[in-house]
């Protein structure tokens, strides 16, 4: 494959770059992390709808999930961070479970069934996150969980990768050709 070639397959993988870790997270980082995934829903349902049914059986990139399965990924993942959260504000570094998600994206719900209750997760799942998020106070930041591919992660950490998650979907949404 030539360079050109990958670096084409690199930009419509990650669209927006990849996730880097940050050391250091600012309070102004974290409240326009906040904002973002506040308006997330909608912008993400905006884009789905809009390609319409046969929109959803097409990839966002050649090889890649169909917005279909997107979708139904993006609640998933963000329940699961939700959940992740909740330990972290509870225990102490809890060490959380990773998931297969090409596995899950392969399952009949994800490959078959209506995006609407995915949206609806997506929809209720970033509206409590965003309630406790605004919660949180300085200290709160400060605590994390272990993952096991990733290491510890502080909560604020995973607020800015979350933010870079829900850019990098919203990203594909919009790269899938409308009807």
């Amino acid at each position: 494959m030539s360079a050109t070639a990958e670096q084409e397959l690199e930009q419509q993988r990650y669209p927006v770059g990849r996730f880097t870790l940050p050391q250091q997270v600012t309070p102004e980082q974290r409240k326009q992390a906040i904002e973002f995934l506040a308006e997330f829903p909608r912008l993400f349902r905006h884009e789905v709808e809009q390609r319409g049914e046969a929109g959803l059986a097409r990839p966002y990139r050649p090889g890649g999930w169909t917005l279909r399965q997107l979708a139904h990924h993006v609640a998933d993942s963000h329940s699961q961070m939700s959940g992740r959260l909740r330990m972290a504000l509870t225990e102490d570094w809890p060490t959380v479970k990773p998931y297969d998600e090409a596995a899950w994206a392969r399952l009949a719900d994800a490959t078959a069934m209506p995006v609407a209750p995915s949206l609806g997760i997506i929809d209720g799942v970033h509206a409590r996150l965003d309630s406790v998020f605004r919660s949180l106070k300085d200290a709160d930041w400060a605590r994390g969980f272990n993952h096991p591919e990733n290491g510890r992660e502080r909560l604020d950490q995973v607020l800015l990768r979350y933010e870079w998650h829900s850019s990098h979907h919203l990203a594909h949404a919009r790269a899938v050709l409308l009807n």
